[in-house]
């Protein structure tokens, strides 16, 4: 148990060491596709916290579960939420008469 522990933290802060770097690295051209690919790997997020949220090995692991399921739904609807936005200021406005 002590070892999985040790591994899933060493995995977690290597996960948030690399994004931070791919991501200070993207360019502001880019951010858009970057983003629609971040709403899909949510997507992925979303599914993995149903299925944990849907086992019922111990209350902490479906109360743990559930709160991932809400956050991963918040993250993906204000992702295309933002995607939305940022490629309405690419389409033109019509011409006023």
């Amino acid at each position: 148990m002590v070892t999985e522990l040790i591994l899933g933290l060493y995995l977690f802060v290597m996960a948030v060491f690399i994004g931070f770097e791919i991501i200070s690295k993207v360019p502001p051209t880019l951010h858009t596709p970057l983003m629609s690919g971040t709403n899909a790997i949510h997507g992925i997020v979303l599914c993995g916290a149903i299925m944990i949220a849907g086992r019922p090995i111990s209350v902490w692991s479906i109360v743990i579960g559930w709160i991932a399921l809400v956050f991963a739904a918040i993250n993906v609807v204000g992702g295309f939420v933002v995607t939305d936005r940022m490629l309405e200021m690419f389409k033109k406005k019509p011409e006023a008469r």
